[in-house]
């Protein structure tokens, strides 16, 4: 027993397309109007424009750092972002506010 043959896109197409007589069936090629550019949104979310970056923590550290954003009703992000406030505070830099005043949005 023969292996059946195996399809391509041409014979698709062409299975599906109405049979006419006399003309071989051709596919035709479809340019889709893509339409103009996107108009750009308000301003973008924290995720769309903030960079990511990981920190490793020891559980201990983990455990105390979550159970103070509990406690507090808030999210550990803050809590971070609270401490890197006061790191930049300690070395003397800009604070996160003076640094998010020159943000484009």
């Amino acid at each position: 027993m023969s292996k059946p043959p195996k399809l391509n896109l041409a014979s698709i197409v062409a299975a599906s397309a109405p049979a006419t007589r006399g003309a071989p069936q051709t596919a035709e090629i479809v340019q889709l109007d893509r339409g103009a550019a996107p108009q750009k949104r308000g301003p973008a979310t924290l995720k769309e424009r903030a960079r990511q970056m990981s920190v490793y923590l020891e559980p201990p550290v983990y455990d105390q750092l979550r159970d103070l954003a509990y406690a507090e009703r808030t999210k550990m992000h803050a809590i971070m972002l609270e401490a890197l406030d006061l790191l930049f505070k300690q070395r003397g830099a800009r604070s996160i506010e003076q640094l998010s005043e020159h943000l484009p949005r």
